[in-house]
């Protein structure tokens, strides 16, 4: 998996975030410990993570 940056993140819809954090949790389950992808996954998850919890909650 690619890295998200945080502007990409911004870029996308709350839908499109969750299911993209859905993908990122396993990516990062299927990663090699210690590797630079597993690194770059957590990275993506917490600019998905940090994204989402700026925006308001919907219903």
């Amino acid at each position: 998996m690619k890295l998200v940056s945080r502007f990409e993140a911004a870029s996308l819809s709350t839908a499109e975030l969750h299911g993209l954090l859905g993908q990122a949790l396993l990516a990062f389950a299927a990663a090699p410990r210690s590797s630079q992808e597993r690194r770059d996954v957590l990275e993506s998850i917490r600019n998905i993570e940090n994204e989402l919890a700026v925006r308001p909650r919907g219903l």
